[in-house]
């Protein structure tokens, strides 16, 4: 985006990347980044620049701040910002006219009390913050051990330390409510920092560690997805979905978010059809309906007394013998109106080629046959030959055979 060393080569035009594979040191390649498309624009005359920027921490946590001192202040600054107790250190993810625009989106006034934006970092306070993040991973690693020897129902997630080292907020998920007040005390003992405990929701559990979805793309809500909205099993039923808990459920092991996306679109195409629960009153029975297809504009309808057998019908059908019954008028049967649906051809993917005469080079080979021997018939009124009656043979080979002695003349 706006980074300088992902941005495009000045010959070839060809990304540079920066090969830090999210991790940016400018955060314009940080997942939730917002692309200022007004950079590049100078306000007009008389006009100052807004005072609140919006600042990044870890995993996308986003705060807004007053840049009371009037710095200088551009996407992809370290600054150290005020908490309590003690300042913290972030990444400027946003300045300028467009920070009006997340704060209007988020509901946070122009005039509310936000907190300040100190100074950009110094090179002391990036050296702090950097050894205070290579502690995360351990220390979290240690207080899942804490937290298991104390038999805790509950699951710590990540830990994140402030920019100046002075507090870790653990975050942590739960399905009850949990009391680690001996926890909190071990972890001071442990560890020697100020402590606080943070529960989060699964899914923003998911989202603060990542993770791809089944789709193969990476989730949604550690990428782009800011808002979590309520996802039911309705949403699921609109869209004639399976309601199979292993398929519908995503990492966090709730609905997926992805079920929102369009099922706006499924309402509106819903919109035409008649309700599910509506009967057809024919002279053959009453009717109802077993299937829907959206996307055709399609209903399967079944007598009651003959619910193995299901019609066709499109929703123009359906309205039409919807409209003779609420005349208090009947249709001899449903098989006057039943739709021809044309089957797709299987789709025969052996001959991709297209060519359908054998050449000479598919034909099957013969295989050749061997020839087998036959053994000798040792059957029951013969004898094998034996080694001396072998050399009687080669003996009499030499001797002249009868059939030669009976072709001379014979004697008188």
């Amino acid at each position: 985006m706006a980074c300088n060393n992902c941005s495009t080569g000045t010959q070839d035009g060809v990304p540079k990347g920066c090969n830090n594979k999210g991790s940016c040191g400018t955060g314009s390649c940080n997942k939730l980044t917002v692309f200022d498309w007004l950079s590049n624009m100078s306000l007009p005359q008389g006009q100052e620049q807004f005072d609140v920027v919006e600042i990044r921490f870890k995993n996308g946590r986003k705060d807004f701040y007053r840049n009371t001192e009037k710095l200088s202040l551009s996407m992809g600054d370290i600054v150290a910002t005020e908490t309590s107790p003690g300042h913290d250190v972030g990444i400027v993810s946003l300045a300028g006219e467009l920070v009006k625009v997340q704060m209007k989106k988020k509901n946070v006034a122009f005039n509310a009390e936000l907190p300040k934006v100190y100074r950009k970092a110094s090179q002391k306070d990036i050296d702090i913050w950097s050894e205070a993040r290579k502690k995360e991973e351990p220390v979290r690693m240690r207080a899942r051990e804490l937290a298991i020897a104390l038999n805790l129902e509950m699951k710590i997630s990540d830990v994140e330390f402030q920019g100046d080292g002075s507090k870790a907020t653990f975050y942590y998920t739960a399905n009850d409510r949990v009391d680690f007040r001996q926890l909190i005390k071990d972890f001071a003992r442990e560890f020697s920092i100020r402590i606080e405990m943070k529960q989060v929701g699964f899914r923003q559990e998911a989202a603060r560690l990542g993770g791809i979805g089944s789709c193969g793309r990476e989730l949604c809500c550690s990428t782009w997805l800011t808002d979590f909205r309520s996802v039911n099993t309705s949403a699921a039923r609109y869209q004639q979905l399976s309601l199979n808990p292993q398929k519908l459920a995503g990492q966090c092991g709730k609905l997926k978010c992805c079920l929102n996306y369009e099922l706006d679109t499924y309402l509106d195409a819903l919109k035409d059809f008649p309700d599910l629960d509506t009967k057809l009153y024919t002279e053959k029975g009453n009717a109802n309906c077993q299937k829907v297809d959206i996307f055709k504009g399609l209903m399967w309808f079944s007598y009651e007394n003959q619910a193995s057998f299901w019609h066709v019908l499109t929703t123009e059908q359906v309205k039409e013998i919807l409209a003779l019954n609420a005349k208090k008028k009947k249709v001899e049967a449903l098989e006057d109106f039943v739709v021809d649906i044309q089957k797709d051809e299987p789709k025969n993917f052996q001959n991709v080629v297209g060519q359908d005469d054998l050449n000479r080079f598919d034909k099957p080979t013969k295989k050749k046959r061997k020839s087998k021997k036959r053994k000798p018939n040792t059957s029951e009124g013969t004898k094998p030959n034996t080694p001396n009656t072998n050399t009687n043979n080669n003996n009499n080979r030499n001797k002249p055979s009868n059939k030669n002695r009976n072709n001379g003349p014979k004697k008188q």
